[in-house]
């Protein structure tokens, strides 16, 4: 047992030294690197908070926000769609407060604060009502704006969502949010460099874009991250989302393992007459990997709804 605690002391010192005096390594690109999209945005103010929004497709066309889930701003989450959306719709794309371009903002906060920002921003874009289409943690955010400000949406789309996403172990999957937020705090490049190869490998992501990929993913600040986390943990729409009386449509991947596809299935169930687009063996990442279901999807049900 001392040889295994001097072996594991010796590995974490050698850990330790790596990361206080040796070199900023980035992965290994293949190929030129580009952008998936270039599609600019522009900051605008709620209240004295700075936040960043891009915009796609003919002013004078349909709104359609979309909003991004945990971990991954809007251009990472929707790359994929915006361009085929922006045909037909005026695709707007926040960020949230503490993802991609929009403000840090210290200290915690809840669902619906993000549902405020949301409503800030479309203020000061001069939008008043749109359609909504919210994927995982942006799904919940949707929720919560639709019923802040019911009058403001026209249809509301959610994907790989829950009214109620934790719905088991939660206090091991705060424990596990905790140990993350420490290890981050130490050092965010391993957890980077997971999810980098991982979305290589699998070709989530096309390896043209490994250098714009892993630059995304070393700008998130680890507190923040958790922070959103929490209010992941937390949220609970189950005794209100019943009432949203807007048409609705609901994506469910059915292999999702990241949001459950049964609290998925309960969100639309709880829904009022809403409607189920099935992406069948897709998982969490079905929004990259399966983008023509959901643009099908969507296209199809705004203009026939």
């Amino acid at each position: 047992m001392r040889t295994i605690i001097r072996i594991l002391g010796a590995i974490g010192l050698g850990w330790l030294a790596w990361r206080l005096f040796g070199p900023d390594v980035a992965p290994a690109y293949v190929g030129i690197q580009e952008r998936p999209i270039h599609v600019p945005g522009r900051t605008v103010f709620v209240g004295q908070r700075e936040m960043f929004a891009r915009e796609a497709g003919s002013p004078e066309a349909p709104p359609l926000v979309l909003l991004h889930g945990w971990s991954f701003d809007g251009e990472m989450t929707f790359h994929p769609l915006i361009p085929q959306l922006a045909e037909r719709f005026h695709v707007i794309v926040p960020d949230h407060r503490a993802h991609g371009k929009s403000d840090r903002l210290r200290g915690s906060f809840e669902i619906a604060d993000l549902a405020d920002d949301v409503a800030g921003m479309l203020d000061a874009l001069d939008l008043d009502r749109v359609t909504l289409f919210g994927y995982s943690m942006g799904g919940m955010a949707a929720q919560a704006f639709a019923d802040r400000y019911p009058g403001r949406v026209e249809h509301l789309i959610l994907g790989a969502t829950a009214a109620f996403p934790i719905d088991r172990r939660r206090l091991l999957v705060r424990m596990t949010f905790w140990l993350g937020r420490a290890a981050a705090r130490l050092s965010k490049k391993e957890a980077a460099l997971f999810t980098y190869h991982f979305m290589m490998w699998t070709g989530i992501i096309d390896r043209r874009h490994g250098r714009w990929l892993w630059e995304a993913l070393m700008s998130r600040d680890p507190t923040l991250y958790y922070e959103s986390g929490a209010a992941v943990w937390r949220f609970d729409s189950r005794s209100w989302v019943a009432r949203l009386s807007m048409p609705s449509l609901v994506f469910i991947p059915t292999l999702d393992t990241v949001v459950r596809t049964r609290t998925q299935y309960e969100l639309a169930d709880l829904l009022p007459d809403a409607e189920v687009i099935e992406v069948p063996g897709a998982g969490h990442e079905a929004i990259l990997t399966r983008p023509d279901v959901f643009v099908d999807g969507v296209i199809d049900f705004m203009e026939r709804t």
